[in-house]
């Protein structure tokens, strides 16, 4: 396998930009957020929570909604109703178990109803500076393909994530990843005659069995 800090050294280099694209000002609306962007485009959560935070930026003020209000605010970002489902829960356990504020550790945000693995490392790592890496779409894919992780499972890809790189750097290799996904390795069409990483990277020596 590839030096997994060789490769971040690239994408650093690559992408000194490398940051949230999901706009927020709080905790809570980073969760809201998240949870929003499940096979969503960033772009898209942007312009719901846009609205939807001018009225509704605090757990207190969200509760109000019933579901199918709420609903009608996230329509477009699909799988609305689970969405608000886990919106609604996760605000209820904030306002009855954390006087109303997000929990700044890991294992409390994981415990929050509605809310998974992925949007509680998020979470983590942005708001609060913790280390985690965040396994979405991307990450899973990109991961897999360069040979740093394998596994059939985002669960098992943040583990071997988490085995290869440095602690420190967990949280700023999750949007380097990110970031790579989304402009040269690409689901369908990895843009591998223009990657800085093909030298490095498994997919390209056809050692991956995509």
């Amino acid at each position: 396998m590839s030096d997994p800090e060789e490769i971040l050294d690239i994408l650093e280099k690559l992408y000194p930009d490398a940051a949230p694209a999901l706009r927020f000002r709080s905790p809570y609306e980073l969760l809201v957020a998240v949870i929003l962007s499940a096979q969503c485009t960033d772009e898209r959560v942007n312009k719901v929570t846009a609205e939807l935070f001018a009225a509704y930026d605090t757990p207190e003020k969200m509760v109000t909604l019933l579901p199918e209000q709420l609903e009608r605010y996230i329509y477009s970002c699909g799988f609305y109703h689970n969405k608000a489902a886990h919106i609604l829960s996760a605000s209820r356990d904030i306002l009855e178990k954390y006087g109303g504020q997000v929990p700044s550790t890991l294992e409390e945000l994981r415990m929050l109803a509605g809310v998974g693995r992925k949007t509680a490392n998020v979470v983590y790592a942005v708001a609060f500076g913790g280390d985690a890496i965040a396994v979405d779409t991307h990450v899973f894919r990109v991961a897999n393909r360069l040979g740093l992780a394998r596994g059939k499972t985002p669960e098992q890809v943040e583990r071997g994530l988490c085995t290869v790189i440095p602690k420190a750097r967990w949280s700023r290799a999750h949007h380097l990843l990110i970031f790579h996904g989304r402009r040269v390795c690409h689901s369908q069409r990895p843009d591998c005659g223009h990657c800085a990483l093909a030298p490095l990277c498994d997919y390209f020596h056809g050692e991956t069995g995509e």
